[in-house]
């Protein structure tokens, strides 16, 4: 089924093309890709096509996309069973954690399959994995690459998925069937393309490494016009580009040129110092960073404010917080909407383990640690397990809490330990006169 044009431009935003005339009276498929090609970006205002491939090509979108996707795929993807004190515990034994937490598919680590899954919802706006049953239990979940999928509506305004395989025909897969994850999105339902939406900052980023790469090609020499004295004939003039040929080739293998009578060099267009080439490929970074929501000090762009010490961990903090954050909610709610029957999300749900940061701090994991069980939320026994160590039992599995707090009334009033305790110490310091 197909959606009108005024439909889809209502959810789009970006400028229109110079042919976008010729969309008009015709139906538009939701996954249209001639479309979407022209209506929602891949033609940078500085005239380089953007896409997928060739945007990765950029150091600084290939940090950021594997910054992000490495570090949620590196956190565990449990699933829990809700306990009626309100309290929790692993669900180990429950069909759907082997398959989240260990092995998605026969293919792929649970790593693999959600460093992929990000990776789709950083590049493409969406990313997608079949559903396999035996009977009603999951076992796998396969992933889909999103370029191989096309988006349609029903007759009811419902999304169907459009499956086309690398062999075979296309196929329809079901609803029930997709584990599709939209990244951020203006109608709830189709994730936005970072690569469409910023076409103009990535075309940009593009084009100055391209400036770059030419001006180091030339020996970091900007362009040369020769000056001749005298009016060439035409084949005069063809028998001096050869010559130009050559002295540019001598400039590139270290030798002087020789320039004969009436010749005159001359330098044409800007140096690289003047068109600040280095700062614009700099702050290029910054804004690739800024589409992404990484700190740019996480891939390699420092500067006087990216210092050592508390003004980076808060950077971390806030990294945490509204970049790896947002994107693990959104993986969470999909499993546990997808994944989970209404009945089993009464009693069972996916969640990450954002703690596992802590692991590469050992100073900040210890003293989390302390402040746990000095205070009575956490036994010895339960930082143990999370530290992959036997249980130790007895007192180990007891709650304790510092008993140097006390109410603000009982201060000034001993115990009956206490007053023992005093008493002894007198006899002994009066025995030892």
């Amino acid at each position: 089924m197909t959606k009108s044009l005024s439909a889809v431009i209502g959810r789009a935003a970006s400028k229109p093309s110079a042919s976008i005339g010729e969309w008009f009276g015709k139906s538009i498929k939701l996954g249209d890709g001639g479309f979407g090609g022209q209506f929602l970006g891949g033609q940078s205002s500085s005239g380089k096509t953007v896409n997928v491939d060739n945007a990765m090509q950029l150091s600084a979108v290939w940090s950021c996309v594997r910054i992000i996707s490495t570090s949620v795929a590196g956190l565990p993807l449990g699933v829990y069973l809700r306990e009626a004190d309100g309290g929790r515990k692993d669900a180990r034994d429950f069909g759907l954690y082997d398959v989240i937490h260990n092995s998605p598919n026969e293919d792929m680590t649970a790593f693999q399959f959600w460093q992929a899954m990000v990776a789709a919802m950083l590049l493409r706006g969406n990313a997608f994995a079949e559903i396999l049953r035996i009977g009603s239990r999951i076992v796998a979940l396969d992933f889909l690459l999103p370029s191989r999928v096309d988006l349609d509506l029903d007759d009811d305004g419902r999304i169907t998925y459009w499956y086309r395989p690398r062999k075979g025909t296309r196929r329809q897969i079901e609803r029930q069937n997709m584990l599709h994850i939209p990244a951020f999105s203006l109608d709830g339902r189709v994730g936005l393309s970072a690569i469409r939406y910023g076409a103009d900052v990535f075309g940009a980023a593009m084009s100055a490494d391209d400036a770059a790469n030419g001006t180091f090609k030339n020996g970091l020499l900007p362009a040369v016009a020769f000056k001749v004295d005298r009016i060439l004939k035409p084949e005069q003039r063809e028998e001096f580009r050869d010559y130009v040929k050559q002295v540019s080739g001598a400039l590139n293998a270290g030798r002087s040129p020789v320039l004969e009578q009436g010749i005159t060099p001359e330098s044409i267009g800007i140096n690289p110092v003047d068109a600040q080439l280095l700062e614009s490929r700099a702050y290029s970074i910054e804004e690739v960073c800024r589409w992404f929501g990484v700190p740019p000090w996480m891939v390699g762009k420092t500067d006087s404010g990216s210092n050592w010490g508390t003004g980076l961990e808060q950077q971390m903090i806030a990294f945490l917080t509204f970049s790896i954050s947002s994107i693990t909610n959104q993986i969470q709610q999909c499993v546990n909407k997808r994944l989970l029957t209404p009945v089993e999300r009464q009693s069972y749900y996916a969640e990450f383990s954002l703690e596992a940061f802590l692991k590469a701090d050992s100073a900040g994991r210890s003293a989390w640690y302390s402040q746990m069980t000095q205070n009575g939320i956490m036994t010895r026994d339960e930082c143990r397990v999370k530290e992959n160590l036997p249980r130790h039992g007895g007192n180990a599995a007891v709650l304790t809490v510092q008993t140097n707090l006390a109410p603000i009334d009982q201060l000034g009033k001993s115990t009956d330990s206490q007053a023992a305790q005093a008493a002894l110490q007198n006899w002994l310091g009066q025995n030892q006169e």
